[in-house]
């Protein structure tokens, strides 16, 4: 068995022992010793985790099936992403198991991936057909459904037809009605047509997410809708879930363009919005008018008689740029572009320019006519609109990538509690008092991970929502942090943790909530690190720093920028990106901040979290 987790280690291997089929002849936590296991041991069955450190299982898997052929490998994972069993199985795989499957299932699908002639070997379990205890699970489920409620952004989940299952209170306030109101009305009597189109494409597998606008029916305001489905472990739509987005002020400012631009249109139209001049062949200026001294600042004794290349930036004069404007005006008929242009006291500005050669009745070539309109705001809100887009849609794709990796981030503790009641539900009788135990541990471990990522999902969204409450207060450094250390210490047993902080040293502030910043921190480094973790405080002026440090190479450079921002993760599919936010946003609560220490060649790098010493 290799998994870098050890609760589910356990609960595979007391799940084999009880099944009376298997037997487990080594473990390992990585995809490097799962290469060396299998070259000394030559078993018959590999159970390999797909995410793990180091080296993951579809690296490994190649290798193992080089150094042992006789070896069938079955692929294990939480994921439950569209083609990696295909990619498993043409890497060598035998089989592939989602980590929520039953005791059963796991030990049917391990016996199949047997050869004939060793699963001959093998009496076949006895599986009882009574399901479980899921209090437990069903705990767990409501209390993150207490996370949707909190939540600062509109949700909502729907049938697959498109009707509203349950809302939060967020979108109630949007649509403007009540919450037992929406409960079982179809989402298209809020967007109208556009709906069923969206939930046919989403529901049938043709898009991942749909997206789409509309007016909110009686309360003038404009939403952007999201529609994803939420699959089973074989890819079937169980329900929709939407997002609803407030984009009026958004729609607004695109409003506001278009009132501008014909603002701009009828300016131009009174004669002043414009730059109207002529100039005689070779590019001189001939005459001019006030909409040309307004927007160039020349007057017209200035002006006339100079060459209209007074009009552009250096290094366009210097490419021949003006003169190469009217060859093309003389030969098309007319030249039209935009780009900067230079107004008497140099400043630039984002120019319309119109030139058209003008002619006589004979045809004799006179001159050239020339329009200029100044289009610097209308660039600059363009430019405006565009980043407001490209926000708005990063946010929508922050948003369901995180649902994604939240979901990825409970699959496991929550399969763990799953099977674990299920193995004592079913075969406790046949577990030894240890393995109760242990199992009991695992569940209350994995239990311990729920709390923690529904505490970091509630602080986020009351941090994000403006309602998260703190206390002021003096308080011992080194007894938060030893508290802090001890709650992790809970859930990494195994974790190399050291505290250093002077007695009696004072900060003030929310002892809670520095807990909950510096747990995060020494989790974190747990994780990502590489031992031993070391939390030091150390007091300086009127603040206090506490510096988590590891031994690992550091944060790489391409996330450091935007570390502490919500949704940044290393690497993907790396935790739910809001432990280093919460820091940063209680930190500043108290007053302080957070930042990062990148390593140097005589210090470690290290998290360091700033607070007051005194009121």
């Amino acid at each position: 068995m290799v998994d870098d987790a050890p609760d589910v280690r356990l609960l595979v291997r007391t799940m084999l022992r009880v099944s009376g089929s298997f037997d487990v002849v080594g473990e390992a936590g990585d995809g490097e010793a799962a290469v060396a296991l299998a070259e000394r041991e030559q078993p018959d069955l590999m159970l390999l985790d797909v995410s793990m450190p180091r080296m993951d299982g579809l690296s490994a898997l190649p290798r193992v099936r080089a150094v042992s052929p006789r070896t069938r490998v079955v692929l294990y994972t939480g994921f439950d992403e569209r083609g990696l069993a295909r990619r498993a199985r043409e890497l060598g795989a035998a089989a592939f198991l989602e980590k929520s499957a039953k005791a059963e299932e796991v030990v049917e699908t391990l016996l199949a991936a047997l050869p004939d002639d060793r699963r001959a070997a093998v009496d076949p379990p006895a599986v009882d057909a009574d399901a479980g205890d899921d209090s437990v699970l069903t705990e767990h489920l409501e209390r993150f459904r207490e996370v949707f409620e909190e939540a600062a952004i509109g949700m909502a989940t729907m049938t697959l037809s498109g009707h509203l299952v349950r809302t939060n209170r967020a979108f109630s306030q949007l649509v403007g009605r009540p919450v037992e109101e929406l409960v079982g009305a179809p989402y298209a009597d809020l967007a109208g047509d556009q709906t069923g189109a969206a939930v046919a494409r989403v529901e049938s597998g043709e898009q991942d997410v749909a997206q789409f606008e509309h007016d909110v029916p009686g309360t003038g305001r404009r939403a952007l809708a999201t529609i994803a489905p939420v699959r089973d472990s074989h890819g079937r739509a169980l329900y929709l879930f939407l997002q609803l987005q407030d984009v009026t002020a958004q729609r607004g400012a695109e409003k506001e363009l278009l009132l501008s631009e014909e603002r701009f249109r009828l300016l131009v139209e009174a004669v002043e919005g414009y730059a109207i001049f002529m100039l005689d062949p070779s590019g001189h200026v001939m005459s001019w008018n006030a909409g040309a001294e307004r927007i160039k600042g020349y007057t017209a004794e200035e002006i006339i008689g100079q060459h209209f290349r007074n009009f552009y930036p250096p290094e366009k004069q210097a490419e021949q740029h003006p003169e190469h404007e009217l060859e093309w005006a003389l030969r098309d008929g007319r030249y039209e572009e935009e780009g900067w242009r230079v107004r008497k006291d140099g400043s630039r500005f984002w120019a319309s320019v119109l030139i058209t050669a003008v002619r006589d009745e004979t045809g004799r070539h006179i001159g050239f006519a020339k329009v200029t309109r100044d289009f610097t705001e209308r660039r600059r809100m363009l430019e405006d609109l565009e980043d407001a887009n490209r926000r708005l849609h990063d946010s929508a794709r922050e948003q369901a990538d995180f649902l994604s990796v939240t979901a990825h981030e409970l699959r496991t503790p929550i399969g763990v509690v799953g099977a674990a009641i299920d193995i004592l539900a079913r075969h406790a009788d046949d577990l030894t008092g240890d393995e109760r135990g242990d199992l009991l541990e695992s569940m209350a471990g994995s239990a311990s991970r729920l709390r923690r990522l529904l505490n970091d999902l509630l602080t986020a969204s009351r941090l994000e929502a403006g309602t998260a409450e703190f206390r002021r207060e003096p308080f011992d450094v080194g007894r938060v942090l030893r508290r802090a250390v001890d709650s992790v210490a809970t859930v990494m047993p195994s974790a190399q943790i050291t505290v250093e902080a002077p007695a009696g040293l004072t900060a003030y502030g929310d002892p809670d909530r520095i807990a909950q910043a510096v747990e995060n921190l020494v989790a974190n480094a747990v994780t990502h690190g590489a031992p031993p973790v070391h939390v030091l405080a150390v007091h300086r002026d009127r603040w206090v720093d506490v510096r988590v440090s590891d031994a690992g190479a550091g944060v790489p450079d391409r996330v450091r920028e935007r570390l502490f921002e919500r949704f940044v993760t290393g690497k993907p599919r790396s935790g739910t990106g809001l432990g280093l936010y919460i820091v940063r946003e209680i930190a500043r609560a108290q007053g302080g901040h957070a930042r990062y220490e990148p390593p140097t060649a005589d210090r470690r790098g290290a998290f360091v979290v700033t607070i007051p010493g005194e009121p």
